[in-house]
């Protein structure tokens, strides 16, 4: 699972911080998270294959989080895409973008498909063989969800030895992989367990910007593999995050503490600091593995 961060502050891009946008590969997939202003440059910074991305998720109708879309539709357009487009955002985002398309008579030649969130429980919004991925509803100014991204549990592994040793037929593979006891050439029932071992941990990526402190979201990312929370304010002005409906350092230590995630990685930082290390610092306060997202900074788990 590899994360890269595109774009990591909050409000107006300026000439070395974009507003927010990560890409994730995680089994085989390559998930476009939000699509603040000057995505597809970062992008093409960052070298990531347009073609590669099939589905984009969006938190929420504020634009740092996605006036880049129209933007990246109209180059995938360009660029003669003939792959169907998949896109999960909240309600009003299909008629923000048709409209842009309309008046400018630039409709897509390939396929583009509105996944429309309304929901304020959390969903499963994709699945498939390899991954699935649920939404964290937020507390912010407007309809908000973060995303949770979990990969399925893999096959069993095969204890060649031990297969070799109770004489099972290789046609019996398959199915030891998936779990299941069979019976050796010699007709006898062999368990599972005896002869394979369990599969690779499976890796989950949960992503939550823009929020309030919400305990809420505890028991949805509770023990994933990495959770992006944003941190839009040190504590000397948390006065600040609760009428923005934003988050401190701590508070987001503080929700990876409850969840007991394994690794934090705060982002959304207001353009008002200079120094990023003082977020971490009082981030490891209250929890210990802190990692600062950064433009360009790719997170390897």
């Amino acid at each position: 699972m590899k994360l890269t961060i595109l774009g990591c502050h909050s409000a107006t891009p300026r000439v070395n911080t974009n507003p927010t946008s990560q890409v994730l590969e995680i089994n085989n997939h390559l998930f476009l998270i939000d699509c603040g202003e000057g995505t597809q440059v970062e992008l093409r910074r960052n070298k990531v294959k347009f073609n590669r991305i099939k589905h984009i998720f969006i938190s929420h109708l504020h634009g740092d989080h996605y006036f880049g879309l129209i933007g990246l539709i109209s180059t995938f357009r360009l660029l003669t895409r003939e792959t169907e487009l998949h896109i999960y955002a909240p309600k009003g985002l299909k008629e923000l973008v048709t409209l842009q398309m309309k008046l400018a008579s630039s409709w897509t030649n390939y396929l583009l498909i509105f996944h429309e969130l309304t929901s304020k429980e959390s969903e499963l919004i994709f699945e498939d063989e390899k991954v699935e991925v649920h939404t964290i509803p937020l507390d912010h100014r407007i309809y908000t969800n973060g995303f949770l991204f979990k990969e399925k549990e893999g096959e069993r592994k095969l204890d060649m030895n031990a297969v070799l040793n109770e004489n099972i037929d290789v046609a019996y593979y398959n199915k030891l992989k998936q779990g299941f006891d069979v019976e050796n050439n010699q007709g006898v029932l062999v368990k599972n367990e005896t002869v394979t071992t369990p599969p690779n941990k499976s890796k989950s990526y949960a992503f939550c910007s823009d929020t309030a402190y919400n305990e809420d979201m505890v028991n949805v990312i509770q023990g994933v593999t990495a959770l992006y929370h944003e941190s839009t304010f040190l504590e000397k002005h948390e006065k600040l995050a609760q009428p923005t409906k934003h988050s401190t350092a701590k508070q987001a230590a503080n929700i990876a503490k409850k969840a007991e995630v394994e690794t934090l990685i705060l982002g959304h930082y207001s353009t008002r600091y200079d120094n990023l290390l003082e977020f971490k610092t009082e981030a490891q306060t209250i929890f210990e593995n802190v990692e600062l997202a950064e433009d360009g900074k790719s997170f390897t788990f």
